[in-house]
């Protein structure tokens, strides 16, 4: 009996001595090949992971066929008696979100799907599931969904011989994601709330080591005033820009961001001042933006004097001569202006300078701002 015992063990051991072997790299099985796709809506990550099959010569017989079946059906293998199509194929089709979305405008948290879809004739459901992990749709479980919309499919004039998911229609805070394949397309909407996370973002980025230099605390000070949002925050942190011990700076930048979110507030005596200050420390480019920025507000007055400062600073540079035509045109004194016009033109630098200034001119003469 000892033996035996002696002469098992020994077996197991030599069992377990034995080499795993890694398989080969090869390609997928069925030529399927593995393909992703990223991009940026807004500051947030979409990234779709997947297999692409081809169609390979079965036009007219992909769609509602066992390729890529209508609605839910029981496949014959795995868990799911009622599975929808992979929107793929071999391993879940998977996206992933790195904040929180809308698709179809329906809240979807932020995370990793498993991506399905139940075709039908002229539409399908587009099903976002918390199982990202499992083979196909095999083991499809309707408790795990995190979302289904309901989207229309349309047909393409040209045929896509390999699955492939696309980013259309692109916005700053919106895109359709698209499958095309053989001659459909199945599209969804994405959007994100791209000011809120863009404050998010803000809020723990100026906490990190980004937050160490005024420049990042200026900007998003900044980002508020262009988008009328979380002025309150913007003070305090376009104060920091200024004021904070080791990195604040008073310039041109950090002083005139702070008078923007004061005026933003309705505080426009505290801003009139903080730009008196900040105007001779503002370099020949700055004070021309300033000087635009006041013309785009209807403050043409105060637009000119920024322009007739600038132009007194640098008295050479072409730009601040284009600053005073827009200047004068601003307050109406089209005259002015196309006198200036007229003596800037020989000194434009090059070929598109010119052009602008000859708009210009075409412009006063006819008795119309060139802004």
């Amino acid at each position: 009996m000892r033996t035996f015992l002696r002469w098992t063990l020994s077996l197991l051991i030599l069992g377990a001595m034995q080499p795993v072997w890694a398989q080969l790299t090869t390609p997928p099985s069925g030529g399927n090949k593995k393909a992703s796709v990223s991009e940026k809506i807004g500051i947030t990550d979409v990234s779709i992971t997947y297999d692409r099959p081809g169609v390979k010569g079965r036009e007219g017989k992909i769609w509602g066929t066992s390729v890529a079946h209508y609605g839910f059906q029981d496949l014959g293998f795995g868990t799911s008696k009622s599975a929808p199509w992979r929107a793929g194929a071999n391993e879940n089709t998977t996206i992933s979100f790195s904040t929180d979305v809308k698709v179809e405008g329906k809240n979807l948290p932020a995370g990793t799907y498993g991506l399905f879809m139940a075709l039908q004739e002229g539409g399908a459901t587009v099903i976002f599931s918390k199982n990202s992990t499992s083979w196909g749709s095999y083991f499809y479980d309707p408790a795990e969904d995190a979302l289904r919309v309901d989207v229309k499919t349309t047909s393409l004039n040209d045929n896509v011989e390999r699955l492939k998911y696309e980013f259309m229609d692109q916005t700053d805070n919106s895109a359709v994601i698209a499958l095309l394949w053989e001659k459909l397309k199945v599209p969804f909407k994405v959007e994100v709330d791209l000011v809120n996370t863009q404050l998010t973002s803000f809020r723990k980025e100026l906490r990190s080591d980004v937050g160490f230099n005024w420049e990042p605390w200026a900007q998003a000070a900044a980002f508020c005033v262009q988008n009328n949002t979380n002025l309150e925050e913007a003070l305090k942190w376009a104060d920091v820009a200024v004021n904070a011990p080791f990195l604040g700076q008073k310039n041109f930048t950090t002083l005139s961001t702070k008078a923007q979110v004061l005026e933003k507030l309705g505080k426009t005596a505290e801003a009139t001042a903080l730009m008196k200050e900040a105007m001779p420390m503002g370099n020949m480019q700055e004070l021309h933006q300033y000087a635009r920025q006041l013309v785009a507000m209807k403050r043409s007055k105060e637009a000119l004097e920024v322009f007739q400062l600038n132009a007194k600073k640098y008295p050479t540079d072409f730009t601040t001569s284009v600053g005073l035509i827009r200047g004068y045109s601003a307050v109406g004194e089209y005259k002015n202006a196309l006198k200036l016009a007229k003596t800037a033109l020989p000194k434009a630098p090059d070929s598109n300078s010119k052009s602008n200034v000859e708009k210009m001119i075409a412009t006063l003469e006819q008795g119309k701002d060139v802004n």
